[in-house]
């Protein structure tokens, strides 16, 4: 995969394309890439010893009935495509995920709790980047879940961080940093080292706006 300019990056970032045709975000590929490879790591981890097995209830929110059968980059490409969150809203997930699990160090990310792990995340993450955003219920039918389900998750995921979610611009800077380190290591091309913190982005793009008016969001 091509290297990103930083002008087809601020782009993407401040003026990006909502189309039915617009390209996946590069982050959503690194992203994916991270987390099934944390995935088969905590996997072999349980095989072998039982007590990595959370035993906090509160973490087990997020477990589901049935592992979805749906691939984490598969999963993400659906969110994106019917969400549209930015690049930077992804970044800004795995932040809180990586918070998340620092806080809850006996929590481990599993088929069971990948997804809605995922769903809760960019939809807070959303909240935090965007100035617009879909209602709950939205985000629950493109993640596969109830309204109730979506509210509870949410509702237990702030609680659960402390309602801590700023993202200062060295914190976001490193974790890019950090992705593009993964990327480098399997693909060769680079993530976003020009991304900017979230109050950065709700400044442009209100600046933005004025240019991208026509971009109109169906609350559902």
């Amino acid at each position: 995969m091509a290297n990103i300019s930083p002008r087809k990056l601020r782009d993407d970032l401040y003026c990006y394309s909502y189309h039915q045709d617009s390209s996946i975000p590069l982050v959503i590929s690194v992203l994916a890439s991270l987390i099934e490879r944390n995935l088969a790591r905590n996997e072999r981890i349980a095989k072998n010893c039982t007590w990595a097995l959370s035993k906090n209830v509160r973490t087990r929110v997020f477990d589901c009935h049935e592992t979805p059968d749906m691939t984490i980059q598969s999963y993400l490409e659906r969110i994106f495509r019917y969400t549209r969150a930015g690049p930077s809203v992804y970044v800004v997930a795995y932040v809180y995920i990586d918070r998340f699990c620092q806080l809850y160090p006996e929590f481990r990310i599993s088929p069971r709790n990948v997804h809605r792990l995922l769903i809760t995340t960019i939809m807070v993450a959303s909240k935090y980047v965007e100035d617009m955003n879909y209602r709950n219920s939205y985000f629950a039918r493109v993640g596969g879940l109830t309204t109730n389900e979506m509210n509870k998750l949410e509702m237990e995921f702030l609680f659960m961080m402390g309602f801590k979610f700023h993202v200062n611009v060295s914190v976001f800077e490193s974790y890019c940093c950090h992705l593009e380190r993964e990327v480098s290591i399997g693909g060769g091309y680079e993530i976003e080292r020009t991304l900017r913190c979230a109050e950065e982005i709700k400044s442009k793009q209100i600046e933005e706006r004025s240019c991208c008016s026509q971009i109109t969001r169906v609350l559902l």
